[in-house]
């Protein structure tokens, strides 16, 4: 989950191409009624899903039921809800320590957004088609350099942020659907709502974000129109080693122009 700070301005919109996201690593539809209902059938479905069934302590070669992690049968509204909660708390209690170190700010968001972000399949879209082109040494370091440059740019961010400027809209999706999309409403300083929509996909763990649309803008179409333009001139070592630098300096760049951090100037 990608908050914004309280107050921001939207950039003006930019040419956005449509997402590709048929990617294998989702749930076929065969299987959407076990990893929607396991306790039907536990072990099968997650072989088919392509976990290993856990063999619990002091019980060598036990094929009962796994014990499912307590996220991974969340539906999409109530995996952000409790990502939110859990993340919220943990920033009021210790806010000013927070302040003062950076270093845990980002710590705070590894622990609470990374395990329910799917950076790889994110990467991925954002490459779009340099993906194919790209070896696996380039993939992991474009992988590690876009995830460090989003969390640098809004770890900070949520210093701010307070659960009451938080509002989760009812969810409307189809329950059996492979996507989803939970909508958020953010309160500004001014008083005003921002939506602040996340996509997520199913997966063999549970629902997992990939992208965030902030006022119809999608953090993952910006960033693929900005490094897509960079790619073809200078190719995408260029693009990776850029990232790199910038994270280091920590001035990581965002495409957007500013629309997750901005302030309204009320603050």
């Amino acid at each position: 989950m990608i908050l914004p700070q309280a107050g921001f301005e939207t950039p003006a919109l930019i040419a956005q191409q449509p997402l590709e996201t048929h990617e294998p690593g989702v749930l076929s539809r065969s299987h959407r009624h076990d990893a929607l209902h396991p306790a039907q059938n536990d072990v099968a479905a997650f072989q088919t899903m392509g976990s290993k069934c856990p063999v619990r302590e002091g019980s060598e070669g036990d094929l009962r039921p796994p014990v499912l992690r307590r996220d991974a049968l969340l539906a999409p509204d109530q995996l952000i809800s409790q990502v939110a909660d859990e993340l919220l708390k943990d920033l009021d209690r210790n806010r000013e320590e927070y302040r003062k170190n950076p270093r845990k700010t980002r710590e705070l968001v590894d622990r609470y957004l990374l395990p329910h972000f799917d950076t790889q399949y994110a990467a991925q879209l954002v490459l779009a088609r340099h993906w194919r082109d790209a070896t696996p040494e380039q993939r992991k370091r474009f992988i590690d350099a876009f995830y460090n440059s989003l969390l640098q740019n809004y770890g900070e961010a949520l210093l701010e942020f307070t659960p009451d400027r938080l509002r989760i809209l009812p969810y409307r999706g189809d329950p059996q659907a492979d996507r989803a999309t939970v909508r958020t409403e953010i309160r500004r300083n001014d008083g005003s709502r921002v939506p602040v929509n996340y996509s997520l996909r199913r997966t063999a763990d549970g629902w997992k974000a990939y992208d965030v649309t902030i006022e119809g803008i999608s953090y993952l179409k910006s960033y693929r129109t900005d490094f897509n333009s960079e790619i073809q001139q200078r190719g995408l070592d260029a693009v990776i080693q850029r990232l790199e630098s910038q994270v280091a300096a920590g001035k990581a760049p965002d495409p957007t122009g500013g629309a997750g951090q901005a302030s309204d100037g009320n603050s």
